[in-house]
């Protein structure tokens, strides 16, 4: 099973630019056209926070007629530009999924599907950084303790320092509250991010944990300490997670333009020289 995480895609509404720059839609259109262009096809879309730049109905409606092409399930979770209500509103098939509950938390489980995904809402209102908050890292822990199904847990804000500081100042601030729910359950397999804009892995819980890229810009791998906020127009991505049971692979996947493919071997089957 393979499927394709998308992250901080920040959609404007029509004739507006991200930071006065970044054409976010376009590029969401390019990252669609390249999944459409896939030999094999993901089973599903993970999108982990920052659908809209400024958390208006009409960037969530731009944002699903981009992803109305790929013709697969899209689960979705706010990011700090988003917000819990934003996505209950523009995602009604949400509010089912998170038990009928008209408010609070975008927390929800996917089960249809071979590996079980955890969607987890960190969105604090108007602030840039995440928490879980303890009814929801309670809630976490049920759900882990009802199946011991192979399971990734996603939320946007990850839950470690990266060393880019002012990423850091903004990531999950109960990460260790966090982290002591998921080392209590041994079937799960990682933990997917967004929030950062570049490709981070490390462990987290004595298990993989995975900040996806953006499908626009990149925050500026930057590591001094006074190192100020910005950002690159490095080249655009999106993750793909290979699962096979008690494993997931994953692979950052450019989708820009690029040379290739070249073969290795000749008509002969002979290496090329």
């Amino acid at each position: 099973m393979l499927i394709a995480q998308l992250t901080d895609t920040h959609i404007r509404i029509p004739g507006k630019l991200a930071y006065g720059v970044v054409d976010s839609s376009a590029y969401l259109e390019r990252a669609v056209a390249w999944l459409r262009a896939l030999p094999q096809r993901p089973d599903a879309v993970v999108v982990t926070g920052d659908l809209t730049d400024f958390d208006q109905l009409e960037e969530y409606a731009r944002f699903r007629s981009i992803m109305e092409p790929l013709d697969l399930p899209v689960h979705v979770i706010p990011g700090n530009h988003d917000s819990s209500v934003g996505v209950r509103e523009a995602f009604p098939q949400i509010v089912a999924r998170t038990g009928g509950k008209p408010d609070g938390k975008v927390n929800y489980v996917v089960e249809e599907l071979p590996l079980r995904i955890i969607m987890l809402d960190s969105s604090v209102p108007k602030k840039p950084h995440g928490e879980l908050g303890p009814e929801t890292l309670e809630w976490l822990d049920r759900q882990l303790m009802k199946s011991r199904r192979d399971t990734v847990v996603a939320l946007h804000h990850p839950p470690f320092l990266t060393g880019i500081r002012h990423m850091d100042a903004q990531n999950l601030k109960d990460a260790a509250a966090f982290e002591t729910v998921i080392a209590r359950h041994a079937h799960v397999l990682g933990v997917w991010c967004g929030h950062v804009h570049r490709t981070i892995v490390t462990n987290f819980a004595g298990r993989p944990c995975r900040i996806a890229p953006s499908t626009a810009h990149a925050v500026s791998f930057a590591l001094a300490k006074d190192a100020p906020a910005s950002f690159h127009m490095e080249p655009p991505a999106v993750s793909l997670h290979l699962y096979e049971p008690g494993r997931v692979v994953s692979h950052t996947c450019f989708v820009s333009p690029y040379d290739g493919p070249y073969p290795f071997f000749d008509t002969s089957n002979r290496l090329m020289g």
